[in-house]
């Protein structure tokens, strides 16, 4: 039994690395109702900026206040120079033009930075920590924990600011929110900055966990059934999404995967993903979209 409830918390601590990335989605998705397919580049690019300047020799919380203005600056030029003279068009066109700003950014940054893998250390020792009959990792613990700071930090962020207020209403009517001053523009690019934050964080997270390397960019492959399962509109989502798909995939490898001679952690989450779109299309917590014939 102890060894169930320790591989259920491990996946489930997993899952929130998995959601940290979702979120960065859902943030852009649900103000400006853009699929950003370059958030995975952007979480590549703050993990290669900020080791790159501490293996310059700047301080860590130096090398951390800069990366997050580059980052920052870039979600804002990205609104600015990409998808503010593509409003109003199609969603396949705007996925497209975050698709191949993907490339983009990572092309940049291997250009300016180098292609090498990089060790990136942010000093937390990954021991074992005992808690109760089960033994659980002092990274994933604290990686769960940035992981619900953010959390609290957006949702008050959404909920007392004015410009959260404001984000809510646009996405609830955009129309509506237009009629009465809200610049879009603004709020859009207000998003795009915090994105750039969320990819901060999970960057330095997934970097110290795997490695600084261009491969990296694929975890945006496995934020999708996260996605799907917690629905695109929603932060709780995204979080109640990568803890399902990380509970259910270290299972699966654990149980599953020996019936059927082989590993099934590269496939078993989307597998459940598909389950769900068949059940819930719009996820636990999405908006269910109503259109007028």
């Amino acid at each position: 039994m102890s060894f169930f409830l320790e591989t259920l918390a491990g996946g489930l601590l997993a899952g929130v690395m998995y959601a940290l990335v979702a979120i960065g989605f859902v943030l852009i998705y649900k103000a400006s109702g853009v699929f950003n397919f370059a958030q995975g580049a952007m979480v590549l690019c703050a993990a290669l900026t900020f080791v790159t300047l501490t293996e310059k020799g700047l301080p860590f919380w130096l090398a951390g206040l800069l990366t997050l203005a580059i980052m920052v600056a870039l979600g804002v030029a990205v609104e600015r120079v990409v998808l503010r003279p593509l409003v109003n068009r199609s969603q396949i066109t705007l996925f497209m033009a975050t698709l191949g700003l993907s490339y983009v950014i990572e092309g940049t940054a291997q250009f300016l930075m180098g292609a090498s893998v990089h060790e990136l250390d942010l000093g937390i020792v990954d021991l074992p920590i005992e808690v109760g009959p089960i033994q659980l990792s002092r990274f994933d613990l604290v990686a769960a924990a940035s992981a619900g700071a953010l959390v609290i930090a957006l949702s008050l962020f959404f909920d007392r600011t004015r410009i959260g207020v404001a984000l809510r209403a646009v996405a609830d009517d955009p129309q509506a929110a237009l009629s009465i001053g809200i610049r879009l523009q603004t709020l859009w690019a207000a998003v795009w900055a915090v994105a750039g934050f969320v990819a901060l964080v999970a960057g330095l997270l997934w970097g110290a966990r795997q490695g600084v390397q261009f491969s990296l960019t694929f975890v945006v492959l496995k934020a999708l059934p996260v996605l799907i399962i917690g629905g695109f509109t929603s932060i709780a989502g995204a979080i109640v999404g990568g803890l399902i798909v990380g509970a259910a995939d270290s299972l699966a490898e654990i149980y599953l995967a020996p019936l059927l001679g082989g590993s099934v952690s590269t496939w078993f989450a989307y597998l459940l993903a598909v389950a769900f779109l068949l059940v819930r299309p719009a996820g636990l917590y999405g908006e269910r979209a109503i259109e007028r014939v």
